[in-house]
């Protein structure tokens, strides 16, 4: 299994972490049930943070009409909203929550040119909450592809995740499926499309980033 360039280091300190955690106990406490305890523990703690790092390899075909899903998740939020970062009107909001046990890696929903790009510092709300979108920490990418049709996806970060991270640059070519970024320990993706796109996905449905559709252009 590939592991995400995102995990490594934290791989490592856990790791480090936990193997003094163990020699420590073992030296000071000759317990065995408590060595044999802590030793579990810490074999599925780690397990469970190598898992959440994995990047499986995933296969499709591009698609110019159809406009894929960025993350790994379930659909909590399909409603027209009005925009009001870049926009400034109506578009349709799809939003994707993305537990811990999901694959955090984010991805690029059609071809395109970054037109911008936008980190905002905030608060922690859970990732589902209404709010999380405008007061939570996050990150806003605008897609232009070469129709000249824009797409937001905006990275949220949730109760537990506390570091956004974002590839995406100004000005730079991108395609559908390139890794947009990462958000470490549960998160939420929300995509804004324009009013007439036609949405392939409903409340409750999950999805898998770089394989499922969200919506095509009418």
């Amino acid at each position: 299994m590939k592991i995400h360039k995102e995990g490594m280091l934290i791989i490592l300190i856990i790791l480090t972490l936990l193997t003094t955690l163990n020699f420590v106990v073992y030296w000071l406490f000759k317990s065995p049930f408590l060595q044999t305890a802590l030793a579990v523990v810490s074999v599925i703690f780690f397990l469970l943070v190598v898992w959440f790092f994995r990047d499986p390899v995933r296969t499709f075909m591009p698609d110019a009409s159809a406009i894929n899903c960025p993350a790994d998740g379930e659909i909590v939020a399909v409603e027209e909203v009005v925009e009001n970062e870049y926009f400034h009107d109506n578009r349709i909001q799809v939003s994707i929550f993305m537990s811990p046990l999901n694959v955090h890696i984010n991805r690029y929903p059609a071809d395109g040119i970054i037109k911008y790009v936008r980190y905002y510092p905030g608060r922690y709300l859970v990732a589902w909450h209404p709010k999380s979108s405008e007061l939570n920490e996050r990150s806003t990418i605008v897609l232009e592809d070469h129709e000249g049709r824009e797409i937001m996806v905006r990275q949220i970060a949730g109760a537990v995740a506390r570091r956004i991270v974002t590839y995406a640059e100004e000005g730079t070519n991108v395609e559908q499926g390139q890794e947009l970024g990462f958000i470490k320990f549960g998160s939420r993706v929300d995509v804004f499309l324009p009013p007439r796109t036609a949405i392939d996905v409903e409340i409750g449905q999950k999805v898998k980033g770089n394989q499922s559709v969200i919506g095509r252009w009418n």
